[in-house]
């Protein structure tokens, strides 16, 4: 009994700290937006999420008809498969997946397919795909 407790125990800790060994790349990216020319339509600050650390901003500009996700002085928690989300709920059910999370460091443009009713599309999110793990989020108003 004792080592099935043990057994037990350490496929839980192994699927809790899942995300922790990273693979997304580390060094500071400085990719930005020309805000001479266009202006934050939507902007939140990030919150951290149950399986990491997440701190900076997310904002939305429209630019040359295309909306753009900018992630401004971003420090993020490494993991693997860490993706940018735009979505409706914090816990992502409906979503539009950016891609992979460039860097854990910086400013970061992606660019948003389409174009989501914000209303609706309320958080940016950083999170684990491969795991279904929420870095954080940041709401937009």
């Amino acid at each position: 009994m004792r080592y099935l407790i043990l057994l037990i125990s350490m496929f839980v800790a192994a699927g809790l700290s899942s995300c922790v060994k990273g693979n997304t790349p580390t060094t500071a990216l400085d990719n930005s937006i020309d805000t001479t020319v266009t202006m934050s339509r939507y902007a939140g600050s990030f919150v951290n999420g149950p399986y990491g650390n997440v701190s900076g901003t997310a904002k939305i500009y429209l630019q040359n008809n295309s909306f753009i996700l900018a992630l401004e002085g971003v420090s993020i928690s490494n993991g693997p498969d860490l993706h940018v989300y735009l979505s409706k709920e914090i816990l992502p059910a409906n979503y539009i997946d950016l891609g992979r999370l460039q860097s854990v460091a910086g400013n970061q443009l992606y660019n948003i397919p389409g174009s989501p009713d914000f209303s609706q599309y309320k958080y940016a999110l950083i999170h684990c795909q491969r795991y279904n793990h929420l870095f954080g989020s940041a709401g937009l108003q």
